[in-house]
């Protein structure tokens, strides 16, 4: 069902750009062919690019990976361009109608050209400062003053890093010298480290692995590490350095603080319980020390809110890129990314990722490595 809806709605897009551009263009059957196989290409190039990785064309599924995404990023700016500019049309009609003026004379005068070539070209904008911000990876900062902790402690969030395909060796390498500037004591990934596929990676592990940190290293299970292969992506993160805390936590008594992990909800669809015992984990922590709840989503459990002081999560990716971004604040009730306190004493983070999924373009999302500064009371 999920296939179905999703390139019903990608196909509808590219025939709204078909539309509009047989618009000003009266090209002949052989060019309308050529758009049309090359429209076809793109819809399904997402299932093209998952069954040719899967099967050992790698180079072929990097190279339509490139082209397929950015071009899936620069058909939906299009669309919301050219609707917004079809609005604008419509608009203008409509106050004529009203007011009696005829403001469709100037709209006649306006070259037909001119209703494509203006969303065409902000698409293109938008796409090129989208591949660029996408690149620019920002450090966000927040501190907590706390009396549970024994000393100031400096924990490093990454999140939704998505290797694979299109986030590769070049993205890592600037990721892991981000992080190691930090000198974090403390480093969790909050889930989606790894996108789909994930074969033939293990050199990105050990680039990851690189990176030290006196406290340890903790990760959980986003929603595509079970898209990867559940045990690979877990080889993978572990290969990488990692504890992987799957419904489980850990102590560290030199700092008092704790540390516990949920698996991802998806992990429902694979027949695995999840969760079934999170009251039970977090309860054995409480008033034991300062505790750090590692959450793929960040939605709060009011039953267990008062077991936890800061829930870091993921997931949302601030949309990525507009207009996408507009949906995520309406799903999550207009807190899709940064910090939030709950209570007196309880935090949210969101993290925007620190990588992209599908299209590499991040459009007023930029991508982040978190830095959380533990302050002793």
């Amino acid at each position: 069902m999920f296939f179905i809806i999703f390139f019903t709605i990608y196909g509808i897009i590219n025939f709204y750009f078909f539309v509009k551009l047989k618009s000003i263009l009266n090209f002949g059957w052989q060019f309308q062919l050529i758009i049309s196989v090359f429209l076809l290409l793109m819809i399904f190039s997402p299932l093209i690019i998952r069954v040719s990785e899967k099967n050992g064309y790698e180079t072929f599924a990097i190279g339509l990976s490139w082209i397929g995404y950015l071009w899936m990023a620069f058909v939906v700016l299009f669309l919301f361009f050219g609707i917004l500019t079809d609005f604008g049309r419509l608009s203008m009609l409509v106050i004529s109608k009203i007011s009696g003026k005829n403001l469709f004379i100037i709209l006649q005068k306006i070259p037909k050209t001119v209703y494509f070539l203006f969303p065409l070209g902000l698409s293109v904008i938008f796409l090129i400062y989208g591949y660029l911000e996408a690149m620019n990876i920002r450090v966000e900062r927040f501190y907590i003053k706390s009396d549970k902790i024994t000393k100031n402690v400096r924990i490093v969030q990454i999140s939704d890093v998505h290797i694979g395909l299109i986030v590769r060796e070049g993205r890592i390498k600037k990721i892991v010298e981000k992080i190691k500037e930090v000198n974090p004591d403390i480093l969790v990934s909050t889930g989606d480290l790894v996108d789909a596929q994930i074969d033939r990676m293990n050199h990105i592990a050990e680039l990851l692995k690189e990176i030290k940190t006196p406290y340890g290293k903790f990760a959980i299970t986003g929603n595509h590490e079970f898209y990867a292969g559940l045990n690979k992506a877990l080889f993978f993160t572990e290969k990488a350095g990692f504890k992987v805390l799957r419904n489980a936590g850990a102590k560290i008594k030199e700092l008092n603080i704790n540390i516990a992990g949920l698996d991802d909800t998806e992990s429902e669809r694979y027949g695995l319980k999840v969760n079934q015992d999170k009251v039970s984990l977090l309860n054995y922590f409480k008033n034991k020390g300062f505790t750090i709840l590692l959450k793929h989503r960040p939605l709060i459990d009011k039953e267990l809110i008062e077991y936890f002081d800061l829930q870091l999560s993921g997931h949302t990716h601030k949309g990525q890129f507009f207009p996408f971004s507009i949906a995520t604040k309406l799903h999550y009730n207009n807190n899709d990314s940064g910090l939030t306190k709950i209570n007196k004493d309880v935090y949210l983070y969101i993290s925007r990722g620190t990588g992209t999924w599908g299209p590499p373009v991040r459009i007023f999302a930029p991508p982040e490595i978190t830095v959380i500064d533990l302050l002793k009371k």
